[in-house]
């Protein structure tokens, strides 16, 4: 495998700092959320950043190349465009699953794939599809999660060296991440780091978070905590990284700060093992080339039939409120839950501010996680948002005429139709998260919730999908996500 072309060290263009980033002293590249930037209209921002020389990245959060499907062809051109249109050296995206398409069921959030064979081959054969139409190579980033898989059958590192192994493809690791499990999860972050094929690494991520009451945050609205950069320095043991980047998404604090954790970072990284980029490692790679002919019962169909089902059943528990599948945490299920939940809301609000206007924040809170028990995403945010007023219209609420008015005005000049009539309540009441798939060309589209903005064309500024100012949300990790 060639090596990975150098990047330095780096930090997530954001609108919110986008001025910022372009003062930043001795910066060698950024990362954008491909979903959030339209390649016909890049920012300008960007774009001076572009001609004085700084590489940029797309950092894809939607493809879902660890769900039980096909990647979605429209998904994979629209990543493709970016990367022509940013001229980007490459594009990474994640190893996780987003959404289910029986039941159609978006996650908004990056949900962890199963360590199995049977996800494995699915994850290497879409890795293979994704790479055919890509115009640069793709790096793909480990995330963070809080709800384990009951059955596993590989470790962490295992998982990733035979996904290498039979792909080629490259890796995105993220150190934050590799901590977040460890307190999460319990797993070790330097038995990871033993078992992955560093010459396939691409960058590393380094993000910020806190830990409340035993769990791990990972807010990127914090600064990098001490135990995160102490991985960076094992990390830097072992190998030299082609690229470093600090995430921050949230309660972005001063310039001066961020150009100080730019420097520290750099400090880590120079002071690594000199030798690191070329010494040879023993490690458990030879096992995973063993075994990567393995061919799983029933061939790939059954296989991504298998993964499907634990996938959806997983989904619906975790958004339509079904029972917790076998082998499960109840408890990290509905902490997780109502994370997600709760993302939700804080997305649409970002996405829809007149929704709280009408409503009053507290209400409006109220309101939308009592409509997120029954009623599951299916499509984008913004979609989400209509169907939101809409089942506030379909009950008569809110209870002031003149607010009522004013929602339904707001509901039908992005709907374009009137509210729906009492019939079409009482089909609806029957099956109330079944009414319909998403709607061709519906606007937005849903993400996960990893370091991104709400939809595809949400506005500048808009929050990111994976960041909550609620506790329980940012429980769940950003898994990434």
């Amino acid at each position: 495998m060639e090596r990975t072309a150098h990047l330095g060290v780096g930090i997530g263009w954001r609108p919110e700092i986008a001025e910022a980033v372009e003062r930043l002293p001795d910066l060698d590249w950024v990362e954008v959320v491909a979903e959030n930037i339209c390649p016909g209209h890049l920012p300008a921002s960007l774009l001076r950043l572009r001609e004085r020389g700084t590489a940029v990245v797309p950092h894809g959060v939607g493809l879902g190349l660890g769900g039980a499907d096909r990647p979605d062809p429209a998904r994979l051109a629209a990543l493709a465009e970016r990367a022509v249109a940013l001229g980007a050296p490459l594009v990474s995206e994640h190893i996780a699953f987003v959404r289910t398409s029986s039941p159609v069921l978006e996650a908004g959030h990056l949900l962890p794939v199963p360590r199995t064979r049977d996800a494995l081959d699915v994850l290497c054969e879409n890795v293979r599809i994704a790479q055919d139409a890509l115009p640069v190579p793709l790096a793909l980033e480990n995330i963070a999660a809080l709800i384990s898989w009951p059955g596993e059958e590989l470790t962490e590192g295992q998982f990733l060296a035979e996904l290498v192994e039979r792909t080629g493809v490259r890796l995105l690791i993220d150190v934050a991440n590799l901590h977040t499990n460890r307190v999460n999860r319990g797993e070790d972050p330097l038995a990871a780091l033993d078992a992955i094929p560093l010459e396939a690494l691409a960058y590393v991520h380094v993000a910020g978070g806190v830990e409340r009451d035993g769990v791990w945050h990972d807010t990127h609205a914090h600064p990098v905590a001490p135990v995160v950069l102490d991985l960076l320095a094992q990390l830097r043991e072992r190998v030299d990284p082609p690229g470093v980047l600090l995430e921050r998404d949230d309660d972005f604090p001063p310039e001066a700060e961020l150009a100080g954790e730019l420097s520290t970072i750099r400090a880590v990284v120079g002071r690594g093992d000199r030798d690191a980029s070329t010494r040879t490692r023993t490690s458990a790679r030879p096992a995973a080339a063993a075994t990567a002919a393995t061919t799983v019962a029933g061939g790939l169909p059954a296989a991504r039939t298998r993964v499907g089902l634990g996938q959806a059943a997983l989904l619906s528990a975790l958004v339509a409120g079904t029972p917790v599948p076998e082998g499960f945490d109840g408890q990290r299920l509905r902490v997780q839950s109502r994370a997600l939940a709760a993302k939700r809301a804080g997305v649409v609000r970002k996405l829809a501010p007149e929704l709280v206007e009408v409503l009053g924040a507290a209400a409006y809170r109220e309101s939308f996680l009592r409509y997120a028990r029954t009623r599951p995403m299916t499509g984008g945010y913004r979609r989400d948002a209509l169907d939101f007023a809409e089942h506030l219209l379909i009950q008569d609420l809110p209870e002031d005429p003149a607010a009522r008015q004013r929602l339904t005005e707001w509901w039908q000049d992005r709907a374009g139709v009137r509210p729906v009539g009492p019939l079409a309540r009482w089909a609806r009441a029957l099956l109330p998260w079944r009414r319909r798939p998403p709607r061709p060309g519906a606007t937005g589209t849903a993400h996960p919730a990893h370091h991104v903005h709400p939809a595809s064309g949400a506005p500048a500024g808009a929050a990111p999908a994976d960041r909550s100012t609620d506790a329980a949300a940012t429980a769940a990790g950003r898994g990434a996500r």
